[in-house]
């Protein structure tokens, strides 16, 4: 799918994986996934979905340090969350007060973002002191570890970048996988806010266009299909409708890039929301 890189590229990532390797500790290869998040109040909810976040993260090792790419961070250029005390960032409308109480104190790493920076030589990554974790990340994390004690950086969506470029660029994270390091792809494979049932919003069930794009994702997914998930703006009329924009749905091209061959990998919470949305979610590994 690329074309072939230069030889000075392998002499500098090898470098970066060198310097990686003397800062994290080795791991057995941890897993991957993707989250489809939902509603902010899923974060202070009680439901099938949170059930599923918490059996998740009961079944894998408890990482030295989570990077997540969150649908809700989209900038020019690529960053990575470099404070050491990330704030919790509640930046939408219209829900109790309660959801904004919510504060998910983990740590952050400096030490993580400068080898995410150092790791990833196709683009440049920013070091960011300015945003924190966003909901995308912290209202599903805070229930797979809720003691808030796993440091987290957040990698941003460039949104100058073809699928394509985003799937190349996530390839390059591999090794934090034997690293200690989760790596979490956080957004919707189906979201379509335009379409939403609001009258209906609690109840699960697919509009015909959303389940038929459901169904198509999850089988590309299954089948190790990447270049058609890569490649969704050519799926047709249902895939358009189910992915308006691009945010929600790039994390999920993140986590597969991280799939090596012939890894198991499982769907859960896989059921739609309100006519236009899916909680699809996604474990490699």
């Amino acid at each position: 799918m690329a074309a072939a890189l230069p030889a000075a590229y392998f002499t500098t990532h090898m470098s970066a994986l060198h310097s990686l390797s003397k800062t994290l500790d080795n791991s057995p290869k941890m897993p991957v996934l993707f989250l489809g998040h939902g509603s902010p109040m899923n974060a202070i909810e009680e439901n099938e979905f949170v059930k599923g976040f918490r059996t998740v993260s009961s079944q894998i090792e408890v990482p030295q340090a989570i990077l997540c790419v969150s649908a809700h961070w989209e900038t020019e250029g690529t960053k990575v969350t470099a404070m050491q005390n990330p704030p919790t960032i509640h930046y939408f409308g219209g829900f109790p007060k309660a959801l904004y109480e919510v504060q998910y104190p983990a740590p952050g790493s400096p030490q993580l973002a400068q080898q995410t920076k150092e790791i990833v030589q196709s683009s440049e990554v920013h070091l960011d002191d300015k945003w924190g974790l966003d909901h995308g990340a912290w209202s599903v994390i805070r229930h797979m570890y809720p003691k808030a004690d796993i440091p987290i950086v957040q990698l941003s969506l460039d949104y100058r970048k073809t699928p394509a470029q985003h799937y190349a660029l996530a390839q390059e994270l591999k090794k934090l996988r034997e690293k200690g390091v989760l790596v979490v792809g956080s957004g919707n494979l189906v979201h379509n806010l335009c379409m939403v049932d609001w009258r209906r919003l609690n109840e699960n069930f697919a509009f015909d266009w959303a389940q038929e794009a459901s169904d198509k994702m999850n089988r590309f997914i299954r089948e190790g299909n990447h270049q058609q998930l890569i490649d969704y703006a050519k799926q047709g009329r249902a895939f358009e409708m189910a992915i308006p924009t691009p945010d929600h749905y790039l994390p999920l091209l993140y986590a597969l890039a991280l799939q090596d061959k012939n890894e198991n990998l499982s769907l859960f919470n896989d059921e739609p929301v309100a006519g236009s949305l899916t909680m699809t979610s996604v474990k490699i590994g």
